[in-house]
């Protein structure tokens, strides 16, 4: 029987995210984390009230092994820990998160057939606010598929994808993020130069996301007519909007997801 029910190999930022979001939902003591650095692994455990291990340890033990490595080590990461995967008798699921590397490629780096899903998260899964799309091979349950979304209850939203398209889904929800962090620090600066206190147009940036976000997610609007509903006639934000329309903010906006999903292809194909 494992000892643990979720075991993380790797603890990075986005490792530390999913291991902060399971801590809500299951017993601290059944999740374990281990990484390159067994430092970071303590300072995360220590935060979390988790175990800190090893990766063989979470291999041999955990119920859920959450693979949370860049996609260039895992042909060594899988390596390690294939032999102790192989003695194994019990049932267990890998849940892989490195993008561009498919389920089956999980498979056979580490030579035996196993449940794998996919996933993909972004960073706010740490607060409960995060966006995961996943894909399961055809060894994981419906059941096991079940638990999954249970144990990630709290991380946000859980959502299936067809696995040839968790590319495209990462390049916007996963790598999305980052964009968005640029816009509110974009937004913030423009308001200090006008004369605001940084203090307060970091209130009024971040309110002004979620609040945005909230209008598009509760009316399921589409975002042009609520763009429009601003835009008064010879008002301020019409100016605003001109402005960005004129440096081709949305084109600025396409290409860079465009770049992330051709990223992750490149990334897929260098297995």
């Amino acid at each position: 029987m494992a000892k643990y029910t979720v075991g993380f190999i790797g603890c990075g930022n986005m490792g530390g995210a999913l291991a902060e979001a399971v801590a809500h939902k299951i017993p601290a003591d059944t999740i374990a984390v281990s990484g390159k650095s067994s430092t970071r692994a303590d300072k995360l455990a220590e935060k979390l009230g988790v175990v800190s291990s090893t990766a063989e340890d979470v291999a041999a033990n955990s119920e859920w092994i959450f693979l949370a490595v860049k996609p260039q080590v895992y042909p060594a990461v899988l390596n390690e820990v294939s032999d102790t995967l192989k003695k194994r008798n019990d049932r267990f699921v890998i849940v892989s998160m490195a993008a561009g590397v498919r389920t089956e490629t999980i498979c056979e780096l580490l030579g035996i057939e196993v449940p794998v899903i996919r996933i993909m998260p972004n960073t706010p899964v740490s607060v409960g606010s995060g966006m995961t799309l996943y894909a399961a091979n055809t060894l994981v349950t419906k059941e096991e598929i079940d638990d999954f979304c249970s144990v990630m209850e709290h991380s946000g939203i859980v959502d299936p994808l067809d696995e040839k398209l968790i590319d495209a889904g990462c390049s916007v929800s996963g790598c999305g993020p980052a964009f968005v962090f640029m816009f509110v620090d974009a937004m913030i600066e423009a308001g200090k130069r006008c004369g605001l206190p940084e203090d307060k147009a970091k209130i009024y940036a971040i309110q002004t996301i979620i609040g945005s976000a909230e209008l598009l997610r509760e009316t399921d609007a589409d975002p042009k007519a609520l763009r429009e509903a601003v835009c008064s006639p010879g008002g301020s934000t019409i100016e605003g909007v001109k402005e960005l329309e004129t440096r081709e903010f949305g084109e600025a906006v396409i290409a860079a997801i465009n770049a992330s999903y051709e990223k992750n292809q490149k990334l897929g194909k260098k297995e």
